[in-house]
């Protein structure tokens, strides 16, 4: 079976879908691997390696001969379409907000599995590029902060006087929250931190941050998740987190609902109540961001409420792009895994028996097997081969861990 591996398009993406590691994973189950020319240059491999690796590299991939296709940004409805039926397509498919391409990939009959859909269990720990990715982002945005904030992040005593250090406020808990917080104390920062998830205290404790416990109803949902509170528990979230944000010298957001808007979690107001020079970096910019006023990709001077400065908000895009060759080497083995999963005598062939698989299946035999898309889109989700729809596939869209 033929499979590929294309050159991104994505403006400011510099991932690749298999590194060269990954290629002799692949050619190792019995697949045939096409590479197009210059794919893994961004990230730091060059065509050479992956034709060592076992690799054929190509001007240009067809995706028309192609059996299997491994991408890391959504594919384009006109690639979708270009298909060929019983095809398998493996990466991150975003289908909440890509219904034409979802649409496209069910009509011609392909097999695609995004990887946002991969149950948070045990098991599937070694495909969840969710979590690889945010480990990436969660590491990436404290470095951006401490370019930008005109401090040390660590105490120093000199015979010139003592520099304190600086305070870091994180809101959100997960994957990227939590290396965050990591990165910041070991950067010599007193890092604190927030969550709506009683449970993640003490994953804070263990990265060295101080956890802020709120006066507020527990978030917690199934599985770990969090739940998105009310319009008007939100309003007291942000108030009561007021007087810490007012307090800190960086500010990281991380809280994501995956496949609706992120949560707002801080006001112009607060931002604007920080001493200036502050820092703000929102990891949610693409999804609609934590704070109030933030654009993807930009720097945005926001004036403090004395008149004396401003506070710096931080649109973070394409964080994982921004260290291509670790989020590729993280994300390449993600998809591997997942192929490998399915894989048999050199024959992709998915077992739909199986929760991982099923769970991370997107469309198969001209229908959209995830309910909230298929629901989206006005279909009806038929049952897979040994497999009824469950919380677990539904879960990831209706909740979000933060």
């Amino acid at each position: 079976m033929k499979l590929g591996i294309p050159r991104e398009r994505h403006e400011g993406e510099r991932r690749v879908a298999a590194t060269p590691e990954t290629v002799k994973q692949l050619a190792g189950l019995g697949l045939d691997v096409l590479i197009e020319a210059d794919a893994g240059a961004a990230a730091g491999h060059a065509d050479l390696e992956y034709l060592q690796a076992g690799a054929s590299v190509v001007p240009a991939l067809d995706p028309a001969v192609l059996d299997i296709l491994v991408h890391v940004r959504p594919l384009e409805p006109a690639t979708a379409k270009a298909l060929r039926k019983g095809a398998v397509t493996v990466g991150l498919a975003s289908p909440s907000s890509e219904l034409a391409t979802v649409q496209a990939l069910a009509e011609a009959g392909v097999t695609s599995f995004a990887l946002e859909l991969v149950p948070r269990i045990s098991r599937a720990q070694s495909m969840d590029a969710l979590s690889s990715q945010a480990l990436v982002a969660g590491y990436r945005c404290v470095l951006e902060a401490a370019i930008r904030l005109p401090r040390f992040f660590p105490l120093y005593m000199t015979a010139a006087g003592t520099v304190p250090p600086a305070r870091v406020l994180v809101l959100g808990a997960g994957v990227a929250g939590l290396q965050a917080i990591g990165t910041a104390k070991r950067l010599g920062a007193r890092v604190s931190a927030n969550d709506i998830r009683p449970a993640s205290a003490d994953e804070v404790a263990s990265m060295g941050g101080t956890f802020i416990k709120l006066d507020l109803e527990t978030a917690e949902a199934s599985g770990g998740y969090a739940r998105e509170l009310s319009a008007d528990r939100g309003a007291l979230q942000r108030e009561l987190l007021a007087p810490h944000v007012a307090q800190a010298d960086v500010l990281i957001t991380t809280a994501a609902v995956p496949g609706r808007r992120a949560p707002l979690l801080v006001s112009r107001r607060m931002v604007q109540g920080m001493r200036p020079g502050s820092v703000v970096v929102d990891l949610a910019a693409e999804s609609g961001g934590n704070v109030e006023g933030v654009v993807p990709g930009a720097d945005i001077l926001v004036p403090t409420a004395d008149g004396q400065g401003h506070v710096t908000l931080v649109g973070l895009k394409d964080a994982p792009s921004a260290m291509a060759s670790d989020a590729s080497r993280l994300y390449a083995k993600n998809v591997a895994n997942l192929l490998a999963l399915m894989t048999r005598d050199g024959t992709v062939a998915p077992d739909f028996g199986d929760d991982v698989i099923a769970g991370a299946c997107l469309t198969h035999d001209g229908a959209v097997r995830h309910l909230p898309t298929a629901e989206a889109l006005g279909a009806v989700i038929p049952a897979l081969p040994d497999h009824e729809p469950s919380v677990q596939d539904d879960r990831l869209q209706s909740e979000g861990g933060i």
